[in-house]
């Protein structure tokens, strides 16, 4: 039976006469890899803050492992861990130090066990006693991902973990979010970038001014396109030659046959493109 962790339905917020999000609805099921694909600005962090219970919904209703954000803030804070586009690790203390730290502020059994255990699943192990202020960018972004988990929230939301990190610990970090998922825990992640999207993501949904324009499965998303072509591939090249006209008359063998579907960059410009701009 698929389990719904998150129930998000007819969600709006606005910053006066800004709309940001107008009327949001999905569903996010446990032990999956939610992609809340969005440009800058198009509401991907106000959705974040809304089910992580740290700003309010002017209406709609929204349900984190079947507790309401709104009336049973406590339960959904005791479930789930947030981390933002920016770390926040103590630079003074050591990566140890700040793992530690957190386990005694959640009061925690076995601290010095559980942080070890994190401290190896994100191979922080050598730099372990060193000041975070030394640490590279991608070293932070683990820590402070690793400085969430304790406790082993059942949910996860990475707001654009990648941001500023380059192509190596992009995607090293692309690794541990499958190592997440895999081991049971439902990951939303918000980003910008498609490709990250499309190699992480279960589900995706594409909001752009305030609405989701579409949702589903990467796979799924390249097939609502109205334009798609397809692939085919001769023996020879003398057959490729005379394939348009002599195909039926001729019985040339095709070696196979395969869709051709957009990228999801195609899918996503053409959607926020019908909606101009909004």
């Amino acid at each position: 039976m698929i389990e719904t962790m998150i129930d998000v339905s007819g969600l709006k917020k606005s910053y006066k006469a800004n709309h940001v999000l107008k009327d949001v609805s999905f569903t996010v099921r446990k032990g999956s890899v939610f992609a809340l694909l969005g440009s800058n600005g198009a509401g991907k962090t106000t959705v974040v803050k809304i089910l992580s219970t740290l700003m309010k919904p002017d209406s709609g209703k929204a349900t984190i492992n079947g507790f309401d954000v709104v009336r049973q803030g406590y339960y959904v804070r005791e479930c789930i861990s947030l981390t933002g586009q920016f770390t926040a690790v103590d630079e003074v203390l050591t990566g140890r130090e700040n793992l530690n730290l957190i386990g005694q502020l959640k009061r925690l059994n076995d601290v010095k066990n559980k942080v070890n255990e994190w401290l190896a699943f994100f191979h922080l192990q050598d730099a372990a006693d060193s000041k975070v202020s030394t640490y590279s960018g991608g070293m932070r972004r683990r820590l402070d991902i690793a400085m969430s988990l304790m406790g082993k929230p059942q949910i996860i939301f990475l707001d654009e973990p990648t941001t500023g990190l380059d192509p190596q610990n992009r995607i090293a970090m692309w690794d541990l979010v499958k190592e997440l998922a895999a081991g049971g825990t439902t990951v939303f992640l918000t980003t910008q970038y498609l490709e990250e999207a499309e190699y992480l993501a279960d589900y995706i949904a594409i909001l752009h001014g305030g609405e989701i324009l579409a949702e589903g499965t990467p796979q799924y998303l390249k097939t609502i396109m109205p334009q798609r072509g397809a692939q085919l591939n001769f023996q020879s090249e003398e057959q490729a030659a005379e394939a348009m006209a002599l195909l039926n008359e001729n019985g040339i063998t095709i070696d196979s046959f395969e869709q051709k579907l957009p990228s999801l960059e195609k899918v996503f410009l053409t959607l926020t493109d019908e909606k101009g701009g909004k």
